[in-house]
């Protein structure tokens, strides 16, 4: 399959079968994200798994969109480790932990794993739930697992707006 085809394939999974992945699955799906490229190398994301029952209760008190996945990734950033644009002070973090997140979201599909990158999550709730300090800030969370048998994509997701509505060329 060309890389155009697996990421027409690939949807956001909404419904997991009820096993956890396994370790040897994660730990390919996170060498991916380690590899992402991330601005001047300075790799400030940070990555929270989630795949026992106990981490996931809790992750359901964050947020209403988990999908019952058995197994998450929150991918947060240490804003005290980022690149800083010059001319406006912007972070590269954000960035940053947005390709490591769109890595491990890539990987999983291609091993067989389903995956939803949630951002209605509560991030308050995150941070106390999981003991995460206030340098760290959450960003985005991937629910994942593997796909139900009936899990299909939304209607939506093969439609697009057409090119020209979204690609400029010189001057908007």
């Amino acid at each position: 399959m060309d890389f155009l085809e697996f990421a027409r394939d690939r949807y956001s999974v909404r419904k997991f079968e009820s096993r956890h992945l396994e370790k040897e699955i994660i730990d390919k799906i996170l060498e991916c994200g380690h590899i992402a490229p991330t601005g001047c190398n300075y790799q400030p994301q940070r990555i929270l798994v989630l795949n026992n029952d106990e981490a996931i209760e809790k992750l359901k008190k964050c947020t209403k969109c988990h999908f019952d996945a058995p197994t998450a990734m929150l991918i947060c950033y240490n804003k005290d480790e980022s690149w800083v644009r010059k001319y406006d002070g912007a972070l590269s973090a954000p960035v940053d932990a947005s390709i490591v997140t769109t890595h491990l979201m890539l990987m999983a599909h291609s091993l067989g794993v389903g995956s939803c990158w949630v951002m209605h999550f509560d991030p308050f709730a995150v941070r106390l739930e999981f003991n995460i300090p206030e340098n760290i800030e959450p960003l985005a969370l991937l629910v994942m697992g593997y796909p139900h048998k009936e899990s299909r994509p939304l209607e939506l997701h093969s439609k697009v707006r057409p090119i020209d509505e979204v690609v400029f060329y010189d001057t908007f």
